[in-house]
């Protein structure tokens, strides 16, 4: 019995197994968590395939990081997509102001139905959201990051004036959920996929606008800037999702408290970010007049 063979077979199936290793791994762990308990037969087996299917991907690693740098250094449109700065900004803007364009039309059919305050707020500010966005983009239809600051000074006076606006939807959004008017319950696998989501979203919203200052384009830093202001409502929402979640044995006065002195500090940060983007572009508007 060659034991190294069966190791390597073992260890390095034929990519339809792993496939299905993967899909059983995810349907099993799914179901145990949502109708079964820990020490349940079925659960047991579940978080077995799930570790063998994890030990499959990790001692796939090198080849993936193989693959992705050969995929980098030959396919066209990635070259011209890392070589074209003007041409990411676009893909980005436009994207992301396609779906909060989209979510902001489902968040208003939604009030239209409920007749609710809180999904017309919503609306209004994954319309905002979109707007801005379009107004950077546009800046970038015809000219790369830098070429026109002048413009790009503008628009981002512009979306600094639109963040300050902002902060009276995310005053309704306070008030909801200090005073608990509409209390939403998220699953514990969707409130976890919340907090993955909306700490990845803060510490890349950070990193690229540390990065965009560095660029010596306006339009660029105020992108990031928005990006930073949304993820900082994102984490408000997150704390009431979570508060909702796991504080059942906590009074509604600590709610009140927590939820208002959260959203206090996010309104002072979008309000932050806004005047400084309002100031910072005046100034500098000034200075090319000058």
């Amino acid at each position: 019995m060659d034991l190294k063979k069966i190791g390597r077979r073992l260890l390095f199936p034929h990519p339809a197994v792993v496939a299905l290793i993967c899909i059983l791994s995810a349907a099993g762990l799914t179901y145990s968590f949502t109708a079964l308990y820990d020490a349940h037969p079925v659960s047991i087996v579940a978080y077995g395939i799930s570790f063998y299917a994890l030990v499959l991907a990790c001692v796939r690693i090198p080849q993936i990081i193989a693959r992705v740098h050969r995929f980098q250094k030959e396919n066209p449109y990635y070259l011209r997509w890392r070589e074209d700065a003007r041409l990411r900004m676009n893909l980005t803007l436009y994207g992301a102001m396609g779906l909060n364009g989209a979510y902001a039309a489902f968040q208003f059919c939604l009030g239209l139905y409920h007749h609710s305050t809180w999904f017309y707020a919503m609306a209004g500010y994954y319309l905002l959201l979109a707007v801005m966005r379009w107004i950077l983009a546009r800046s970038l239809r015809d000219r790369a990051p830098g070429e026109d600051v002048r413009d790009e000074w503008k628009k981002c006076r512009l979306c600094g004036v639109l963040l300050l606006l902002m902060n009276i939807i995310l005053l309704i959004f306070i008030l909801y959920f200090v005073f608990r008017i509409r209390v939403f319950v998220h699953h514990e696998i969707t409130t976890i996929a919340m907090a993955a989501h909306t700490f990845t979203s803060l510490a890349l919203a950070i990193i690229h606008l540390v990065r965009a200052r560095k660029s010596g384009s306006p339009v660029l830093a105020a992108a990031r800037a928005i990006s930073l202001a949304a993820a900082a409502v994102s984490v408000l929402v997150l704390e009431n999702a979570l508060l909702t979640a796991y504080g059942q044995e906590n009074t509604a006065f600590f709610h009140q408290i927590m939820l208002g002195t959260s959203g206090a500090a996010v309104i002072f940060a979008v309000q932050g970010i806004a005047l400084y983007m309002i100031k910072h572009a005046q100034r500098n508007l000034k200075h090319k007049e000058g």
